[in-house]
């Protein structure tokens, strides 16, 4: 299946720093996951201008869904996005952010074609580099990336999309993964 595109961080140099950042992905890859953190704060807005504040969301899991309205595995993980929501209502918020070259326009179409029902926020590039820690020595971001965030603020799980996560994008990993998240006592998930 086709990778969806990376998103640049720094126009000058471009092909460059890809050609640098493929050399050193596996040594930035055994440096560490992007989980076992507090979430980064935001407050972007959706498409009817509401702005959405991870603030608002404590207490509950987020799922944070960085994609792009292109992108095919977006589109899958989008619909089983859809399917958690409505299987766990308010114990889950679910929330996805694009960037440009994402718009108002192909949003509202992506919201209409897929029937997505959950907010799609729109970020200028800061808070997707915030979770995916681009750096000007790694500058892109590849989507879609799915952010677990427990009730307390934490990020307890990332997942980028590969063939080995392709159960948790499809939905029947991602249901285990929460059934565990909230089985656990609140105390238990506090650092």
């Amino acid at each position: 299946m086709p990778r969806c595109p990376a998103l640049p961080w720094y126009r000058e140099g471009m092909i460059a720093r890809w050609l640098i950042a493929a050399a050193l992905a596996p040594l930035l890859a055994a440096q560490g996951s992007l989980s076992n953190r507090r979430a980064p704060g935001f407050s972007l807005p959706d498409v009817d201008l509401r702005q959405h504040d991870l603030a608002d969301y404590r207490g509950r899991i987020v799922l944070l869904d960085i994609m792009r309205t292109q992108c095919p595995h977006c589109q899958t993980l989008s619909r089983t996005l859809e399917r958690i929501k409505a299987h766990y209502g308010d114990q889950v918020a679910v929330l996805s952010i694009v960037n440009p070259p994402d718009n108002l326009d192909s949003v509202r179409a992506y919201i209409r074609e897929n029937k997505i029902t959950t907010p799609i926020l729109f970020d200028c590039g800061q808070v997707a580099a915030s979770y995916m820690k681009a750096t000007p020595q790694r500058p892109t971001v590849n989507v879609p990336h799915l952010f677990v965030i427990d009730a307390n603020g934490w990020i307890r799980h990332d997942y980028a999309y590969t063939p080995e996560n392709r159960a948790i994008f499809e939905g029947r990993g991602l249901f285990a993964v929460l059934n565990r998240l909230l089985a656990e006592k609140p105390a238990s998930a506090s650092k």
